[in-house]
């Protein structure tokens, strides 16, 4: 993963500030770092975390993220994004609510391009009020997801074979090279 750790922490700040946090679970956040990357990807040519994907049956997750939340939620005094989010378990759920710690500022704002920025609200406006199930479901249409195996890394090329995308693969390969 590519992307610097307060940047990866504005992004979940943005994502807890500007979804419903009632459906915003480990799942859920999991699927709206998918849609940021895959939909910046797919206009701009490049992701904005830089994260390895990997095929779950639930969706595509990003690995390094998945494990940093996981880490929050399991035990937040080793965690570095004690200052970023917390987790609660309301009784008898199963799943997390991811909330944030603090406010998205203009500090956190000033990390990301203009690019970046209206991806991450396009994300938020399609699913922010939706439930884990509908993202799970929408996820599942993405070739990523439907040309991929279980539990192998989705390349970003394959977004390319998505009728959403404005780039060619040759394109984003030429990217990643430059960039990894």
């Amino acid at each position: 993963m590519k992307i610097p750790t307060a940047k990866l922490k504005a992004i979940l700040l943005y994502f807890c500030n500007y979804t419903d946090t009632t459906f915003l679970g480990k799942t859920k956040l999991m699927k709206l770092f998918y849609f940021a990357d895959f939909t910046h990807l797919k206009q701009f040519g490049s992701p904005i975390t830089y994260d390895t994907y990997v095929k779950l049956e639930h969706g595509p997750i990003p690995s390094t993220i998945k494990s940093l939340v996981d880490t929050a939620c399991e035990n937040i005094d080793e965690s570095i994004l004690f200052d970023t989010i917390k987790c609660e378990r309301e009784k008898g759920f199963g799943m997390y609510r991811i909330l944030p710690v603090r406010k998205f500022t203009q500090k956190d704002a000033d990390l990301f391009s203009k690019s970046e920025l209206e991806i991450l609200e396009k994300v938020c406006v399609r699913y922010g009020d939706k439930n884990t199930a509908f993202i799970e479901k929408a996820s599942h249409r993405e070739a990523s997801y439907r040309k991929t195996d279980m539990l192998e890394v989705i390349p970003y090329t394959i977004a390319a074979e998505d009728e959403d995308c404005l780039v060619e693969k040759e394109d984003i390969e030429l990217l990643m090279k430059i960039m990894l």
